[in-house]
């Protein structure tokens, strides 16, 4: 990373395999280890349940100053409400995890496939949740419709990025969108989604993809293909050669 062009590179979530544990100190939780070698976590366990303030700022206190983390919004905004009548959820969920402080680095909102675009939900939904939120936020749609010039540009205005998965359903989907003042890269892992490891020559065309530029813009890469612990080894060995590029 460099002052002008932050680089995050991490795991949804911070679990070790054991079989990587020799590249993490001995001592400490799992996060405090895990933040002793990776940049950034993304928390996709608030998209299953809520957590408590306290618990938001206990991780907060476990990490680094330079640590960030990516906190998902909970399915039932997205997924069960389906981004309709959230106010008090948003609310809710905007308290809890405020309390990571200045380490609060982005938001997720992740749709389900089955979700199209409509110009009036979203408009409704973003402005609600800017109105509560001014930070860094991406969006991956999983609907062939959030890719129309409408929907762009209704991203755009609310200064949301959008997501560059690893598969996606989506035309383009494998590459940020929509507002340029962000990136964020969700490797899911491919053939198999969740399992599949990210063999050396594929990551180092994505280090090259990632080599920092003199823009600033805040680039992240967040690897959730934790099913077999492939994560925190492409993690690892995407950090060490993104690390070596910058020399």
């Amino acid at each position: 990373m460099t002052a002008t062009t932050p680089l995050y590179i991490g795991c949804a979530g911070w679990s070790l395999p054991r079989e990587q544990w020799s590249a993490f100190p001995d001592e400490g939780t799992h996060l405090q280890r895990y933040a002793a070698q990776l940049m950034c976590a993304e928390i996709n366990s608030s998209f299953y349940r809520p957590h408590r303030p306290a618990t938001y700022a206990r991780w907060a206190e476990s990490v680094p100053e330079n640590f960030r983390f990516s906190v998902k919004v909970p399915k039932q905004i997205t997924h069960e409400a389906r981004l309709v009548n959230g106010e008090q959820l948003i609310d809710d969920f905007i308290e809890q995890c405020i309390h990571l402080g200045q380490k609060l680095g982005c938001l997720l909102i992740q749709l389900p496939p089955s979700l199209p675009f409509d110009v009036n939900t979203a408009e409704t939904f973003f402005a609600t949740f800017r109105s509560r939120y001014t930070g860094f936020a991406v969006f991956e749609p999983r609907h062939v419709s959030w890719q129309t010039a409408e929907a762009q540009a209704l991203l755009m205005e609310h200064r949301i990025g959008q997501v560059a998965a690893d598969p996606s359903p989506l035309p383009n989907g494998d590459v940020p969108g929509a507002w340029p003042g962000i990136r964020y890269y969700r490797l899911h892992g491919s053939p198999r989604i969740y399992y599949s490891n990210y063999e050396k020559p594929w990551l180092e065309d994505l280090a090259r993809t990632l080599h920092p530029q003199a823009d600033g813009v805040p680039t992240w890469c967040i690897f959730d293909n934790t099913a077999s612990g492939a994560a925190t080894a492409n993690a690892l060995e995407l950090q060490r050669m993104t690390s070596q590029r910058q020399k």
